[in-house]
């Protein structure tokens, strides 16, 4: 059985570190990709990291875990109030993924609350910062077992 974690950034998480640093913290995507990394050789994972601003090229990298990867994190961004395409994909999927959010959504804007993609993750995760991919991946850990 694979042990890779797709780890998938939705829109202007590549801006994360300047964007809303009161809201999103200092800490660059880069900065979480390698403590993942880090992380997960710790746990004996893989991770296969990515981030895009456009929602069909998000869904894409859903239907392609399929039989290549063991779990996922996502952040889907602002596309978790939205996107109906990412929740189809997700359920089409044959793989547990557990949604993180930086922020708080449930604190945040009454349109935030609602999340599409919550509805079909095995968890979700927010308002811990950046701590929570961590957070994922360790579940994710006990979630996928050893091989």
């Amino acid at each position: 059985m694979t042990r890779t974690v797709l780890v998938l950034n939705g829109p202007n998480l590549n801006l994360l570190g300047t964007r809303q640093p009161d809201i999103y913290g200092a800490d660059t995507l880069a900065d979480v990709e390698a403590r993942l990394k880090s992380l997960a050789g710790d746990l004996g994972l893989e991770i296969d990291f990515r981030q895009s601003n456009h929602e069909g090229e998000l869904v894409t990298w859903i239907q392609e875990g399929r039989g290549r990867v063991a779990g996922a994190i996502l952040n889907p961004a602002a596309y978790s109030h939205t996107s109906v395409a990412i929740m189809d994909a997700l359920q089409a999927c044959d793989y547990p993924v557990i949604e993180v959010h930086i922020s708080n959504i449930h604190r945040r804007e009454p349109f935030r609350h609602h999340s599409h993609v919550s509805a079909v993750a095995v968890g979700v995760i927010c308002g811990l910062g950046v701590q929570g991919y961590e957070l994922a991946l360790q579940a994710l850990d006990r979630i996928i077992g050893r091989t």
